[in-house]
């Protein structure tokens, strides 16, 4: 349990390391607004898939093998 509580914390640090960097250089890519928000939104899909496949593996039974195991 202690390894999937670290799993989750690295986890969390990864996605919101990758949510900063993409807010911090979108502005940056010179593009069109609605294009800027189309990615931003998938980014937040795919970060929350992320989350929530991490959040799988602290379920008893290891969340159907779909928890990431960064730690064993």
């Amino acid at each position: 349990m202690v390894a999937a509580l670290i799993n989750l914390v690295v986890v969390l640090l990864i996605v919101g390391v990758i949510w900063w960097a993409v807010e911090q250089l979108l502005p940056l890519i010179p593009l069109p607004a609605p294009i800027a928000q189309v990615v931003r939104v998938l980014l937040i899909v795919i970060l929350a898939l992320v989350i929530i496949f991490a959040l799988l593996g602290l379920l008893p039974g290891g969340g159907g093998g779909y928890g990431f195991r960064l730690i064993r």
